[in-house]
């Protein structure tokens, strides 16, 4: 990245950080997308699923702290993820008010569906390990608070 020379030149597509990450953001999407469709699952979806693959219940807070989503985007989310039958709601033995989303048996089979998309995005992402490695380490200091 070539600094600017100016104010206005600042303003210039090529000299942000933002745009390269939204554009490389969207186009992974992309083609994640054939993939989750063998599964029924839009990727913010996927994510979700592998959030309660990991820790089989969790509530909307929890859950929305992992993501990084706020419950305005987990609720329809849930419901969706619900009325596929891969994750269901119960009350919390410990306060009753409160609601925890488990995994279902549906939803824990889904995961050997999904076991080789890892490696599938991997082969259509032309990144070595090592830059992979680095990249991810450079996006996870972005996200650090």
């Amino acid at each position: 990245m070539v600094k600017p020379m100016n104010k206005y030149e600042a303003l210039k597509l090529k000299y942000q950080l933002c745009f390269p990450l939204y554009c490389a953001s969207k186009e992974v999407i992309r083609r994640y997308r054939p993939l989750l469709e063998r599964l029924n699952l839009t990727y913010t979806q996927y994510i979700t699923m592998m959030a309660f693959w990991e820790y089989k219940s969790l509530n909307v807070k929890e859950l929305g702290k992992l993501l990084m989503l706020d419950s305005g985007t987990l609720s329809p989310l849930l419901k969706s993820l619900e009325a596929k039958k891969f994750v269901a709601r119960v009350k919390s033995e410990k306060d009753n008010r409160e609601v925890i989303f488990v995994i279902t048996d549906e939803g824990e089979s889904l995961k050997e569906r999904a076991v080789e998309i890892p490696q599938e995005i991997a082969g259509c992402i032309s990144l070595s390990f090592d830059e992979a490695k680095q990249l991810h380490v450079l996006l996870n200091k972005i996200l650090e608070k």
